[in-house]
């Protein structure tokens, strides 16, 4: 069977296992175990201060996005530039180019509060003494930043060697794992990423598998059989659901999987809306009965009714990752904004992901839509979706396209329904700027459009 694995996608269209069926039974191993690596977060005594300074310093430092600075915020902060800027300046003096580094400190902010001399510089150069050239140095660490995560010595030796052993397998297309110890972790973590590669699972998938302290691709018995199940699900092996999936098989029991689905029954949920849940988000199986019943009571204070909130767990299970505290601090935020509860109701039921956005992303972007621009806040709850729209790449270029077609006159005395943010920015350049005779002026409109998605 293993073997099969290795080479059915040389003898099976892709296709073909995507379009296989898999029939949930009571003794399916779901998991309760799986949890995803979380970074840890590092906040300075002032909080917004070095909030603010990391994202000034991302932006002028690196060239992020401001969304993209202020993600990474999220989770590490600092109010002074020197030790960012030795970090910065060892991979430089590494052979690092700038968008590698851009690369390596989006996938691992916490590089950045790292001592350049005493933790990183070592670091590099132990990877240096195993016969490791300089392209290959960047390359294998921009593939991996968290490989400088290791500690220095054999741990972070024994995950280089990992990962230029996939990276050369994937060069030459050969199996050369077959040169290692037989049944060494080594040899059972590269077989069984192989076996992964082999099946068209992308590499920025399968390097954190490789440097992740789990077992989640030890073994071979176990990651067969679990293989085999998502296989047979039909996921498609170039996407991220493909290998969380496997993750929370791999770790599965039929104990949990008996608990978890009885709990789910309890709440009204039949096995089949588990299924399609799973298909939709993998891992909303690691959720604790706890948190599972926590998320159920919490949307009931949002007003909605069991059948509802059965709808919206249905479409976006992502839910169950939002905490009791964020979904209540972000009712909160929309009751302060003015929205009633039924309003606020009738939002969750059409767009379920907006209770997982920071209360501070939906202020301001209802603040900028209801005073800047005038649609009135009833607008807002009718076409809630508006809310997880990007400030920077679509509303405010849209919004001051609008106003300055107003400002000449030229959209009449109505403001444009709210649903224009929802266009694609086809059809919205087509209806609101490509469409007038006015060379001038279209290229005036497309400039306001264009340099605003440039500047967020």
């Amino acid at each position: 069977m293993y073997s099969l694995i290795l080479h059915g996608r040389r003898t099976l269209e892709l296709q073909k296992w995507r379009n296989l069926r898999f029939v949930v039974q009571n003794g399916f191993a779901f998991s309760n175990s799986y949890s995803s690596a979380s970074a840890a977060n590092v906040s300075s005594s002032d909080g917004r201060k070095g909030n603010n300074f990391t994202v000034s310093y991302l932006v002028d430092s690196l060239g992020l996005t401001t969304k993209l600075a202020e993600s990474i915020s999220r989770k590490v902060s600092f109010e002074d530039k020197g030790n960012s800027d030795s970090v910065l300046n060892l991979l430089r003096n590494h052979g690092f180019t700038d968008s590698q580094i851009s690369s390596i400190i989006t996938d691992y902010p916490l590089l950045l509060i790292l001592d350049a001399e005493k933790s990183l510089a070592p670091k590099l150069q132990s990877l240096l003494s195993r016969g490791a050239s300089s392209s290959e140095l960047t390359q294998i660490v921009s593939t991996v930043p968290k490989i400088l995560a290791k500690k220095e010595g054999k741990s972070i030796s024994r995950y280089y060697d990992f990962v230029k052993e996939i990276i050369g397998a994937d060069k030459s297309c050969e199996n050369s794992y077959h040169s290692l110890a037989q049944g060494s972790m080594q040899e059972n973590k590269i077989r069984n990423v192989l076996v992964l590669r082999e099946l068209g699972v992308p590499l920025k998938f399968l390097f954190p598998l490789l440097v992740a302290n789990n077992g989640f691709v030890s073994g071979k018995e176990k990651f067969e059989e679990s293989l085999k199940k998502v296989v047979e699900m039909g996921f498609d092996p170039t996407s991220s659901k493909f290998v969380e999936a496997l993750c929370v098989i791999q770790g599965s029991n039929d104990k949990a999987t008996e608990d978890k689905l009885n709990v789910y029954k309890r709440l009204g949920f039949s096995v089949e809306d588990v299924w399609a849940m799973f298909k939709k988000c993998p891992t909303f199986l690691g959720s604790s009965e706890k948190k599972i019943t926590q998320t159920f009571e919490t949307l009931k204070k949002c007003g909605l009714l069991e059948d509802e909130i059965l709808s919206v767990l249905k479409y976006f299970p992502r839910c169950f990752h939002s905490s009791e505290q964020k979904i209540l601090s972000n009712i909160e935020t929309l009751l302060g904004l003015g929205f009633t509860r039924d309003e606020l109701a009738m939002m969750i039921k059409r767009s379920p992901q907006c209770v997982g956005y920071s209360s501070e992303s939906v202020k301001k972007k209802t603040e900028f839509v209801v005073k800047k621009m005038n649609w009135p806040l009833k607008d807002v709850a009718m076409c809630s979706q508006v809310l997880g729209y990007s400030m920077e790449k679509r509303i405010v270029p849209r919004c001051n396209v609008i106003k300055a077609l107003m400002s000449k006159g030229l959209l009449g005395s109505e403001l444009p329904p709210i649903s224009l943010l929802g266009r694609t920015d086809e059809v919205f350049l087509q209806r609101y700027v490509r469409k007038h005779d006015d060379k001038q002026l279209v290229n005036e409109l497309m400039a306001i459009f264009s340099g605003d998605q440039k500047n967020g």
